[in-house]
């Protein structure tokens, strides 16, 4: 089969548009949820903060410094259940970058708390790129509609809870995981800064996320045992047309959408043989991929 290889760049993005266009009239998914919405003050898990520095008070069950089952009630939503690394340098005075990671099906709630992060090592492996972030590690119900929107709710409560640099606001979904936040890209992706595509279908709006010109690099194995490869491609390239026909040039559009096709070497030399579930583990071991997410 024909190896693909296609990173096309890694460089930081700046505006590409013709016209300079930027994300104060981006066109977002008409249903969106409401950015407002006020969350349970009761939830001691989440919503009590603390009287001393004004940090919200998390769960005190802990799995490598991370604050397992914590609990953000929406009324519209249902209860939105994630686990979340707060570096001990947090005081809320300095912005801090946030980063958010969806696991593959087997990370979902209904494996037990803390199954994403005893399953998948991404919420691990990103400290080696920016030690003081907060990282966001959500286990929603499933990788449809409903977890995409409850995943932006979630986004919004930290952007409005805690002090966030806008410019430094990533996210990352593998398998499943994949499917949902590239829905949520496909309705507001003006909220993250990247976004890290792994292993999974792009079942997002293309035409949102273009005309937002949020960055996302989309890497899967070429024979990828539950996906294949071919349905990537098949966005990557919908995407491009969809830059082209806003007249971005090669150059531009290269920093925008990034596609990597790793080949069977890719992985059998590092001693892995399945790609799907390989790609869980390497790929957020693999420092040209974390480097594009946190560059």
């Amino acid at each position: 089969m024909k190896k693909f290889l296609l990173i096309l760049s890694i460089l930081a993005l700046s505006s590409c548009s013709p016209s300079q266009n930027n994300n104060n009239n981006i066109q977002t998914d008409s249903n969106q949820p409401d950015n407002d919405q006020k969350v349970d003050e009761n939830d001691e898990n989440n919503t009590s903060n603390d009287e001393s520095n004004n940090i919200p008070k998390l769960n005190d069950e802990y799995y490598r410094e991370f604050s397992l089952n914590n609990v953000l009630h929406s009324s519209t939503l249902g209860d939105i259940h994630y686990n979340v690394r707060i570096p001990s340098s947090y005081d809320g005075k300095t912005p801090y970058a946030i980063f958010f990671t969806l696991p593959g099906y087997q990370g979902l709630y209904r494996f037990g708390v803390g199954a994403n992060l005893r399953t998948e090592d991404m919420g691990f492996e990103a400290q080696k790129y920016i030690s003081d972030m907060i990282i966001v590690a959500p286990q929603l119900n499933d990788w449809g509609e409903t977890s995409a929107r409850q995943t932006i709710e979630l986004v919004h409560y930290f952007k409005n809870t805690y002090n966030i640099d806008e410019n430094r606001v990533y996210a990352e979904g593998y398998s499943g995981g994949g499917e949902t936040m590239s829905r949520a890209m496909g309705i507001e992706p003006t909220l993250f800064t990247r976004y890290l595509h792994c292993a999974a279908s792009f079942d997002g709006n293309l035409n949102v996320l273009v005309e937002s010109e949020t960055p996302v690099y989309l890497v899967i194995g070429e024979n990828d045992e539950y996906y294949g490869s071919k349905t990537l491609i098949n966005s990557y390239n919908e995407i491009r047309n969809l830059y082209q026909n806003k007249g971005f040039d090669e150059d531009c559009i290269s920093k925008l959408v990034t596609l990597d096709v790793k080949d069977s070497n890719y992985f059998s030399s590092k001693g892995v043989s399945n790609e799907h579930g390989g790609g869980g583990y390497l790929f957020c071991r693999d420092e040209s991929i974390m480097n594009w997410l946190f560059s």
